[in-house]
C-alpha cells in the first residue's frame, strides 16, 4: 500500500477527509501545526510547520504521494501569507524532492483566477488572474508545481478548489460547490492516474450554473456526484440576506476581490474585449 501524507490534517478539509480517505489509503500520515482535537489512536500524526525545511523533510521521508492542504486558509498579511503558503508550499516541493516522492496534489484554489468576471467561462488554462495575497500564493504553487514536474519529474496535480462543503452557501457558490466525496475523487485522480505529468483541474461538483471549463478533468475519469442545484433554495434565501458587493459581486472571486480594492470601479460594469 501506498503511503500518503496529507498536511492541513487541523484545518476544515483536512478534517473531511480523515474521515474518507483510510478506506482508500490505509497508511496515511497526517500532519499540521497542531494535532487535530479529535486524534484516534489509530491515526498516525506527525507534528510540522511548513516554513521549518527540516521539519518537512522528516514528514515526507517513506512516503510515496502527498496531499498538500496545508497553509493559510484565506486572506491575510503578507508576512503569514509568505512564511506559510510561499515558503512553506517550496519546502514541501524540495523535500519531496529530496525524499523520491512521486505524486503531489496541491490544493489550490479558485482565488488564483478570481478576477475574472462572472459572466466569463474559463479553462485551466487562463492567465492567472488572483483577487488578493491569497489567490498570489496559489499562482505561485500551481507554477511551483509545473517546474518541479517538468525539471524533477514529479507527478503534480493542482485543484483550484471551489467551495467545499454538503452544501452551497449563497449564489456565488452554487457555481463552485465541491462536496467531500468529489474532493477525494480528484485527490485519487492525482495520486493514482497513470498519465499524471503536471495538471491544473478545477475543484467543482456537478454546477449547472458552473463558471468553470473543467473537461480535462472529466477527461482522466472525473465523475462528480454533488450537484449544486439540489440546494438552490436554500443558497439563494441566503443569499438575501447578504447586502451588495458591487465589486464582489461582479467578480468570480467574490468578496476576496472587495477587499481593500481601491481600483478603477468603473471598470466592473464594462464588458471585457
Amino acid at each position: 500500500m501506498p503511503r500518503i501524507l496529507m498536511t492541513g490534517a487541523s484545518g476544515g478539509v483536512g478534517t473531511r477527509l480523515r474521515s474518507l480517505l483510510p478506506s482508500i489509503y490505509p497508511d496515511l500520515v497526517l500532519s499540521d501545526l497542531v494535532a487535530p482535537p479529535d486524534l484516534k489512536p489509530s491515526e498516525t500524526f506527525k507534528q510540522a510547520d511548513l516554513a521549518d525545511y527540516a521539519a518537512v523533510e522528516a514528514i515526507c521521508e517513506g512516503v510515496d504521494g502527498i496531499l498538500h492542504f496545508g497553509g493559510f486558509s484565506v486572506e491575510g498579511p503578507w508576512d503569514t501569507i509568505l512564511q506559510a503558503n510561499i515558503i512553506g508550499t517550496y519546502n514541501l516541493f524540495e523535500a519531496a524532492r529530496k525524499q523520491g516522492v512521486k505524486r503531489i496534489v496541491f490544493a489550490s484554489s479558485n482565488h488564483a483566477v478570481g478576477f475574472y468576471p462572472r459572466h466569463s467561462k474559463i479553462g485551466t488554462d487562463v492567465t492567472v488572474r488572483p483577487d488578493s495575497r491569497y489567490g498570489v500564493s496559489k499562482a505561485f504553487g500551481e507554477a511551483l508545481g509545473a517546474m518541479y514536474a517538468d525539471k524533477h519529474g514529479l507527478g503534480v496535480t493542482c485543484i483550484r478548489i471551489g467551495n467545499f462543503g454538503d452544501r452551497p452557501l449563497d449564489q456565488r457558490r452554487l457555481s463552485i460547490f465541491l462536496t467531500p466525496d468529489d474532493l477525494v475523487q480528484l485527490c485519487r485522480i492525482g495520486l493514482e492516474h497513470p498519465d499524471i505529468h503536471f495538471e491544473v483541474l478545477y475543484g467543482a461538483s456537478y454546477n449547472e450554473r458552473a463558471w468553470w471549463d473543467n473537461s480535462r478533468a472529466y477527461a482522466l475519469g472525473y465523475r462528480p456526484t454533488g450537484r449544486s442545484e439540489d440546494f438552490v433554495d436554500h443558497a439563494l434565501a441566503e443569499q438575501a440576506k447578504l447586502k451588495p458587493d458591487p465589486v464582489g459581486d461582479f467578480y468570480q472571486g467574490g468578496a476576496f476581490c472587495s477587499i481593500e480594492f481601491d481600483g478603477d470601479a468603473a471598470r466592473v460594469w464594462k464588458p471585457e474585449k
